[in-house]
């Protein structure tokens, strides 16, 4: 059995060859840069678990220490995912005495759920 090869090595074009066809513009950096930010904080499992918890609580927002005692982890753990995914605009805050309330930011989920239909639209 004889097998040819094509491409480059072969100094050969390849059948059906490459075309160029990156027309589109590079997206600048910092916005791939924030859509990564958003998609890195709802890949972690607890935080999707505090995301979860939060939406469904009674009138959409929870207590930190109502969010400690169902996961079961310490508080400072729970605050440092919450402050991830408030700074990536997932959550808002809300200081009221001596602890902090947390609710879904609308927008935040939406510009997630754009990203996850069209990855390329969310960035433009």
């Amino acid at each position: 059995m004889t097998v040819s090869a094509s491409g480059p090595e072969s100094g050969e074009e390849p059948t059906g060859g490459c075309v160029p066809s990156l027309t589109a513009p590079l997206v600048e950096r910092d916005q791939v840069a924030r859509v990564a930010r958003v998609l890195k904080a709802i890949a972690d499992p607890t935080r999707l678990q505090l995301l979860c918890l939060i939406q469904t609580a009674p009138g959409g927002e929870a207590c930190v220490c109502n969010l400690t005692e169902k996961l079961g982890l310490r508080q400072p753990t729970i605050s440092h995912h919450l402050k991830t995914m408030v700074n990536a605009g997932l959550l808002t805050r809300e200081k009221r005495g001596t602890w902090v309330w947390y609710s879904v930011d609308r927008e935040g989920m939406e510009a997630v759920q754009n990203i996850l239909r069209s990855p390329v639209g969310a960035l433009t």
